[in-house]
């Protein structure tokens, strides 16, 4: 099958920054960390119970942008991998958290480089060993990071989680390998508001933190029309969940997958993937579909440009900028508002980090060259 695939990133998830206003809005709010944030640019209080957000207010908040992990593939979020028993989950698992850890490309797709951690909580270590070992040698990477028992949601898995991300605040990636493993056992287990609230908790955490969840799972036996039926439980994991990962095989026995690839904020895909069976890892053999590719932004064209590897930060307010942008024909609040709508497509398009914030003199915004580009 032909490779069909072009390196795209995928639609932004629209967040926005702040506009030159004499409103009373907060716009005291500026993007300083990775940490992903809920969609309320300011909680207000009211007699009603509800916190609202205007439209106004939500152009003028930047969000922090989702960043890649594998660029096309998967994202800061919580994300669902799903396959039948035996199909090759695990060393795909491996495969991925070895390729994150050492910043690998995985096949042809750019990985960005971060500490891994891998809830391998149907395995012991000397079957890890193994299985590693043959994987990749004996060659080994420091920040990719192992357990074999972990405690439920319910019991207290995001505090053991929380203590890993302060020893280790570059970590991108945790797998849990399986869900059931983490899952509370109870008599509704199998009910949607069950399976609803258990990656509602999980997407929390990711959000918080600004890493990616990906939770391994199991298919049912019951073949479907939409392979994504076939996710073992009820409609509720997939609909809290950023996306899925469904890996399927024709038989057991074959060599050749299909991985169908489904996400909030990026293009359906379907690849075809072939298991290596001497050296244990999975080769891309082709795309079903070509991505889109969002055209060139010439704003964002143009601020890509203010910036290099000589001088990777610029600040000033919203009129300065413009003056360094001559082919920019808008006013100074309209260019604030587009890159507030534009911050995740400027990080991950061109590893530009947009900031805006109201000081005393006045709004300032700040770029920074944080890496080549996604």
């Amino acid at each position: 099958m032909t490779d069909n695939r072009k390196t795209t990133v995928p639609g932004a998830s629209v967040g926005a920054d702040a506009v030159q206003s004499s409103s009373k809005i907060n716009t005291n709010i500026i993007t300083n960390s990775d940490k992903q944030i809920n969609l309320q640019a300011a909680k207000k209080s009211n007699n009603f119970g509800l916190n609202t957000v205007s439209m106004t207010e939500l152009y003028d908040t930047v969000y922090p942008p989702r960043k890649p992990i594998v660029n096309d593939l998967l994202y800061s979020g919580t994300y669902l991998f799903v396959g039948a028993p035996k199909v090759g989950k695990s060393f795909f698992m491996g495969q991925l958290a070895y390729h994150v850890a050492m910043g690998l490309p995985l096949w042809e797709y750019e990985v960005h480089q971060g500490t891994v951690l891998y809830l391998a909580l149907e395995d012991d270590y000397a079957r890890l060993q193994r299985r590693l070992s043959r994987m990749f040698g004996v060659e080994e990477t420091s920040n990719l990071y192992f357990a074999t028992q972990a405690k439920s949601v319910s019991e207290g898995l995001d505090q053991q989680l929380e203590g890993f991300i302060r020893e280790h605040p570059d970590v991108r990636l945790i797998i849990i390998d399986t869900l059931q493993k983490v899952r509370e056992i109870g008599g509704d287990r199998y009910s949607y508001a069950s399976d609803y609230e258990i990656v509602t908790r999980l997407k929390t955490f990711s959000d918080k933190y600004g890493i990616c969840l990906l939770v391994v799972h199991h298919t049912r036996k019951m073949e479907a029309e939409d392979s994504f039926d076939m996710i073992s439980g009820t409609n509720g994991l997939l609909g809290a969940a950023d996306g899925a990962f469904i890996m399927q095989k024709k038989r057991r026995t074959d060599n050749t997958a299909l991985l169908d690839i489904v996400g909030r904020d990026q293009p359906d895909q379907e690849l075809t993937l072939e298991f290596n069976r001497e050296r244990c890892v999975w080769e891309f053999q082709g795309a079903e579909t070509e991505l889109w590719k969002l055209p060139p932004d010439p704003l964002l064209e143009a601020v890509a440009k203010m910036l290099s590897p000589e001088q990777p930060e610029w600040s000033g307010t919203p009129t300065e900028l413009l003056e360094r942008l001559p082919g920019v024909s808008i006013q100074a609040n309209i260019l604030t508002r587009k890159l507030n709508v534009s911050a995740d497509r400027l990080y991950n398009d061109y590893g530009i980090r947009y900031e805006s914030r109201r000081t005393h003199e006045g709004r300032e915004v700040k770029l920074t060259l944080e890496n080549s580009g996604a």
